[in-house]
């Protein structure tokens, strides 16, 4: 593949496995298109596909697994803990190689126009791509959820992009757009408290005063009986992983709460744990020059 773009599609499916087959399969097999990771989590009741390929047959493939994921995913019946506004949630394009940011969001504009025509899906543009600046926030655009957007719609601040101004019935809105790589990380806490979660995603996300590149909410993880901060890294080349991190570890101790653990959903660059890495040892002017894998791939 000489033109490479990067998608990260969400279905809201993380619990039925012959749903998630089915929504996957369009990205298996396929000249130009290669599946590089998904992963799922029954509690936000998602799925998180990492699929790269050259822009046309990464097209195709991706309005192939919208359809799917529409006929198989009733939003009237979902329950997670993952803000969503629709079964196909939101669509990134990410920029790799041999591809400007301008080509990313022409892309993303013609999947966005064809899913609206082909599926009856009201679907905005957001981040790189937005329509309008109020519109680059996904969570802005997600706020009411599925439920809310029923009378959400009806504001003229809030037409969609592409698509009828009222959502699917069943698959709710979705968000398209072109953006740059995010890292999806999680921080659990040794607490069943929501709502210290919620404060300490409050302190630590950009929205409410917190770090630049950080969006964050407090979430449950029933299983395990503990909650975490989930947050979407914007940028890590600004805001590393390790000062979110730390500053969780400072705001929990104010509850008399303790950090046991992270994780990162899908696949994330090299460079935000070599980052991590280099603060927490202390390495001295490093480069990515010194990662072997790095001077293998010249």
């Amino acid at each position: 593949m000489n033109r490479i773009v990067q998608c990260v599609p969400n279905f809201s499916e993380g619990r039925d496995l012959d749903k998630i087959e089915k929504i996957i399969d369009p990205f298996r097999g396929k000249e130009g298109v290669k599946l590089l990771d998904y992963s799922r989590d029954a509690d936000h009741n998602r799925l998180v596909v990492t699929v790269v390929g050259e822009p046309e047959p990464l097209k195709k493939a991706v309005l192939q697994a919208i359809g799917i994921a529409i006929k198989e995913i009733d939003m009237t019946k979902h329950q997670g803990q993952h803000p969503r506004m629709g079964a196909v949630d939101v669509i990134p394009f990410i920029p790799i190689r041999n591809v400007t940011e301008e080509e990313a969001k022409e892309l993303a504009a013609q999947v966005a126009e064809a899913a609206a025509e082909q599926y009856g899906l009201p679907i905005f543009l957001y981040e790189k791509s937005a329509s309008d600046p109020g519109r680059e926030n996904l969570a802005k655009i997600r706020k009411g959820q599925f439920e809310g957007m029923f009378e959400k719609l009806k504001e003229e601040e809030w037409k969609p992009d592409f698509g009828p101004q009222t959502p699917h019935p069943t698959a709710g809105v979705t968000a398209v757009g072109a953006r740059m790589p995010l890292v999806a990380y999680n921080v659990n806490l040794d607490t069943n408290s929501l709502e210290i979660a919620n404060r300490i995603a409050k302190n630590v996300r950009h929205l409410s005063g917190g770090l630049r590149y950080c969006k964050g909410i407090g979430i449950e993880l029933e299983d395990r009986g503990i909650v975490q901060v989930s947050m979407n890294m914007t940028d890590f080349t600004k805001t590393a992983l390790y000062r979110v991190f730390e500053l969780i570890k400072i705001e929990a101790k104010r509850y008399g709460v303790n950090v046991v653990g992270s994780e990162v959903i899908g696949l994330l660059p090299m460079e935000a744990l070599i980052d991590t890495a280099v603060y927490y040892l202390g390495i001295e002017d490093f480069s990515m020059e010194q990662i072997l894998e790095s001077r293998i791939m010249e």
